[in-house]
């Protein structure tokens, strides 16, 4: 699986404010731009492509 077909993330106080795509991966075949708000703890789900996201605490 590459990165750009996974389907959850982990994410991090460093990757607010979140969008999906994430700036991170490559956007030629993705959806248009979508900031999604989120808390620490919960999960987000991008309206676009279903990706799912987790707020986690550093370790």
């Amino acid at each position: 699986m590459t990165e750009s077909t996974k389907k959850h993330y982990d994410v991090y106080d460093s990757d607010l404010p979140l969008c999906c795509p994430l700036p991170r991966l490559a956007l030629w075949d993705q959806h248009p731009r979508v900031y999604i708000p989120i808390r620490p703890g919960d999960e987000a789900v991008c309206p676009y492509c279903g990706t799912t996201f987790t707020l986690k605490e550093k370790q």
